[in-house]
């Protein structure tokens, strides 16, 4: 098993690597304003990396959580599905996903894939800002019978999302904070004081 400051090296470069990582001024899904933007939806494109990326989900979920210790992976939209569907195959897992848009026809589920009362399930997302999104899909989880107690991502935005969740009763487990992130990037001098500052700043507004 790798310490933790090897992960977030690690992560830090992969997110450079696939320029996951840019800096800017972008609209984020909660709607707030941030100075650094971290797409994860490039991972896939790169496969090695993206290995390497699920190696590290792996790794938190077996030996921060325990693979007896839930029955269901549950994809969050839409990011988190990419990951998810991984993790459920590598891990032998049922997969089930949540739609972002209800279905006007057919059955008009909210959750596509096999659910059952009492079910433990595993929220997977790429990352947490706010928690809106995790939120919302364990509302639906809840709705159906499953039963929620952890969340897995890949960064921690440090912008409250991880206390939100922790209020509703569901820990999230994460590979990195950003800041943690932000700071191997600087010391390797890969960004600049200026990018540095710009991460700090949106977790201080955060």
């Amino acid at each position: 098993m790798k310490d933790d400051k090897t992960l977030v090296k690690e992560l830090a470069k992969s997110l450079i690597k696939t320029q996951s990582l840019k800096f800017g001024v972008f609209k984020l899904t909660s709607g707030k304003m941030s100075s650094y933007y971290i797409d994860l939806r490039l991972i896939p494109s790169y496969p090695q990396v993206f290995k390497r990326i699920i190696g590290m989900y792996t790794n938190l979920i077996v030996n921060r959580i325990g693979l007896p210790n839930f029955d269901v992976i549950c994809g969050i939209p839409t990011s988190g599905l990419v990951f998810a569907s991984a993790l459920a195959y590598s891990l032998e897992k049922p997969l089930i996903y949540i739609r972002k848009d209800v279905k006007s026809h057919g059955t008009q589920k909210n959750i596509e894939g096999f659910l059952k009362p009492g079910d433990r399930v595993l929220l997977v997302d790429d990352l947490i800002t706010t928690g809106s999104s995790l939120i919302s899909s364990s509302e639906m989880v809840l709705g159906e019978g499953g039963v929620i107690r952890d969340a897995v991502v890949l960064v921690d935005r440090e912008e409250g999302g991880i206390e939100k969740l922790r209020s509703f009763g569901i820990n999230v487990h994460y590979v990195a904070k950003v800041s943690e992130l932000a700071k191997d990037l600087y010391e390797n001098n890969i960004i600049g004081e200026e990018e540095y500052n710009a991460v700090l700043k949106q977790i201080e507004k955060g």
